[in-house]
């Protein structure tokens, strides 16, 4: 066989062993015998182990798994793939279907009462890219915008095309679905794991989860992992898809599985019914469900309703109930969050709740403990709220011997600091900040961004590494370490450690508005953070200020005084603070000339500025004398408008104020008009 015949039988072999895929995985009606598929794939191994340059990415045999990579990449999604907003009863049901008829009826249009029901895979979210049918990319949904690079271990889940079937085949086409696991497979698996004496998997989500995490795809390879689809995102395509339901028609025919339990349904009723059906069929199904999820199919009205927040209105979870086992509360304890939220938490006797023991459950706070009559000893039920986070659901009173009831502390019980309660507010708070161990990383990130000290290099993955080594407990610490402490960590280096060693230097020539915002003050914001330093151009006149002082600012409130006046007396903000001056942070205040006419005029900048950013912009405003907001108002002077404008640029012609281009802007801040 010359390579030219070798190449045509690869490619006629590849074709055939596709379609048996396709039978086998996809459809679950598999047309050969084990056998005789293995004596296909057999040829193509061989031919292309005699002719390794015929060997591509989308060959059959490349399914074993790639060369293990040291650490995940991250990957921009180029559309979010966002989360969908969850119903847990009949009525919010109801409110959905009433939002979307009267959504539509503002954009003119009728709801058709069409909607696409489908199952609610307990998975993890993929987003699969393809490029003229190859598939190239693949990566998770992480934050919906920022996913892990998953491809070399998605290229081996036989469920999955590495090239896409039949005809039609788009441009570019972006798949997105669920990698699971089957009862069966999940069964199996631990089974493996136990004869190996490795770690068993908790339920088949984890074991899906940690599956296609492994760095080695050797590994994720060997694993009984399944995929659904259930959408697009980007798609350029010559054909035209105008509903849900023809995506989902499409995407199978390109070779991808898509559940079994997809319906088209008319109206409310038929959705509820559904609902319902699959609810008693749960325990039957191959696969972990924990809802349903109903789609609008029109893709014109999907586009019509458009999304809220990080969820399309056109598409909505209703979720099943949650299991609930009972426990014993064996106590509490109080959690200190990254932003200082003190957190109340359950320690229970060991209980297996969906599959998962649970020995910790959320409290949520102490409104909710006094709702609930949650006290230590208490024998509860708990459940795993969206079959994710335990919680404890109610009190069995009847079951009630010796309890003890539980007080929120005083002080922080990391850092020792006063613990306080603001009006309005459910959650009680450490006034520890830059001072709190448990709230370190986000005081030092805050502290570092560029709208504070701006040390520039000093991410939140170094931060976690520095505070892991032990170099760093608070922002104190930074400006003690050394080039050969920075240079000998990961990924750092002699060049990255001169540079943050630099930047750091550069930051301690600051201001004092600056360094007020540094460090974090709850609800102390750029502008209060100006306004403090406008009013007493003294850190030691600012730390003296009793509130009532301080809320004769205009921009500062009682909750904001008490904030303030509450940081500066606690002792270990206060060493800090101390260790930042002595460490040479410094500033020199300018006040801008009382007669300017930029004085008390308010300006709001939008579009993109071609000469300078818009942050130059408004810190050369400030500078002046003027304010500079984020909304049109007919307090408002001037709306400075460059390229790509909004909405902003809209309201301000509405209500009459000046609008002025970059180049009159200049002009205006270098004084020539």
């Amino acid at each position: 066989m010359n390579k030219e015949q070798a190449r045509q039988r690869a490619e006629a072999l590849r074709k055939t062993i596709n379609s048996h895929n396709y039978q086998y995985y996809v459809l679950d009606d598999p047309t050969i015998a084990d056998a005789e598929y293995d004596s296909l794939l057999r040829a193509l191994t061989d031919i292309e182990t005699a002719f390794p340059e015929l060997i591509i990415s989308t060959s059959p045999t490349q399914r074993v798994g790639a060369t293990p990579v040291s650490a995940f990449q991250t990957v921009q999604h180029t559309t979010p793939m966002l989360s969908l907003a969850n119903a847990f009863n009949e009525e919010e049901m109801r409110a959905f279907n009433v939002r979307i008829k009267d959504k539509l009826a503002v954009a003119s249009m009728q709801f058709s009462g069409r909607f696409s029901g489908e199952t609610k895979f307990d998975g993890l979210a993929v987003n699969i890219r393809y490029e003229n049918g190859s598939l190239v990319s693949a990566a998770t949904r992480g934050d919906g915008y920022i996913g892990e690079d998953v491809t070399h271990n998605v290229r081996t889940i036989k469920q999955i095309p590495l090239h896409l079937m039949g005809d039609n085949i788009p441009q570019s086409l972006e798949v997105r679905g669920e990698v699971v696991m089957s009862h069966q497979g999940f069964a199996a698996l631990n089974k493996s794991q136990l004869e190996k004496k490795e770690k068993i998997f908790a339920n088949p989500r984890n074991a899906a989860a940690g599956s296609l995490r492994q760095l080695d795809a050797k590994i994720t390879a060997q694993r009984p992992l399944s995929f659904f689809a259930h959408g697009m995102g980007n798609y350029n395509g010559s054909m035209l898809l105008e509903t849900h339901t023809q995506i989902l028609m499409q995407l199978k025919k390109w070779g991808f599985p898509v559940s079994s339990e997809t319906k088209n349904l008319d109206g409310l009723k038929a959705c509820l019914d559904y609902y319902t059906d699959i609810q008693n069929r749960r325990s039957e199904l191959t696969h972990d469900i924990d809802g349903v999820v109903f789609k609008v199919d029109s893709i014109a009205q999907q586009k019509a309703l458009g999304f809220v927040s990080r969820a399309p209105r056109w598409a909505i979870a209703y979720k099943f109930p949650a299991a609930e086992e009972m426990t014993q509360l064996l106590d509490i304890e109080i959690q200190v969050g990254r932003t200082g939220a003190l957190t109340p938490v359950a320690r229970l006797s060991p209980v297996n709740v969906a599959g998962v023991t649970v020995t910790n459950a959320t409290l949520h706070n102490i409104d909710e403990i006094k709702r609930k009559g949650v006290m230590i000893g208490d024998w509860v039920y708990v459940r795993r709220a969206g079959d994710v986070i335990p919680e404890v659901v109610r009190v069995i009173k009847e079951r009630r011997g010796e309890v003890t009831a539980f007080v929120m502390p005083d002080c922080c019980p990391v850092c020792g600091a006063d613990v306080v309660r603001q009006a309005g507010e459910a959650v009680y708070r450490c006034l520890g900040g830059i001072s709190c161990a448990a709230q370190n990383i986000q005081a030092i990130l805050h502290f570092a961004s560029r709208k504070a000290m701006d040390i520039d290099g000093l991410g939140e993955k170094l931060i976690v590494q520095l505070i892991e080594c032990g170099l760093v407990k608070t922002v104190a610490d930074l400006y003690a370490l050394s080039h050969e402490q920075l240079a000998g960590l990961e990924r750092m280096g002699t060049k990255s450690a001169k540079n943050l060693m630099q930047a750091m230097e550069n930051s301690k020539a600051t201001t004092l508005a600056r360094f007020i915002y540094a460090l974090g003050i709850r609800d102390v914001g750029e502008a209060t953070a100006r306004a403090l330093a406008k009013k007493y151009k003294s850190l030691t006149l600012i730390q003296q200020a009793s509130t009532d002082e301080l809320e004769t600012i205009s921009d500062i409130g009682p909750v904001v005084a008490g904030n303030i006046q509450r940081f500066f007396q606690q002792t270990h903000n206060l060493d800090i603070v101390q260790r930042l001056l002595s460490a040479g942070i410094h500033w020199e205040f300018t006040e801008h000339e009382e007669n300017s006419r930029f004085n008390g005029l308010s300006f709001v900048l939008t579009g993109s500025l071609q000469k300078m950013t818009r942050d130059d912009a408004k810190q050369k405003l400030i500078s002046l004398g003027a304010n500079v907001t984020g909304s049109v108002s007919k307090k408002t002077n001037y709306v400075v408008f460059g390229d790509n404008v909004g909405s902003k640029y809209e309201k301000a012609i509405a209500l009459g104020i000046e609008i002025i281009n970059e180049e009159r802007f200049i002009q205006m801040i270098e004084g020539k008009t």
